[in-house]
């Protein structure tokens, strides 16, 4: 019995660790292909599931910009 209480609480712990990395993943994943022009930045910003306030013609880029900033370690790439 104690093992199987053992074997359901680390199966909670093993989980939600990997839908992480998988999130983690797409949001790297969909950058990375904007970054290198496979996509355009309405693709990228339905991927990501980002919200924009209105549709002026800079403000996709500069959403996507400052949202894929965060999630590479290297401050001096650019998107």
């Amino acid at each position: 019995m104690k093992s199987l209480f053992v074997a359901f609480y680390i199966s909670f712990l093993i989980f939600p660790a990997e839908a992480v990395t998988t999130k983690m993943f797409k949001v790297l994943d969909t950058c990375a292909r904007y970054r290198l022009s496979e996509i355009d930045a309405d693709e990228a910003i339905e991927k990501l599931k980002l919200k924009l306030t209105n549709s002026s013609t800079t403000q996709p880029k500069d959403l996507i910009r400052k949202y894929c900033s965060v999630f590479t370690p290297n401050e001096k790439i650019e998107f």
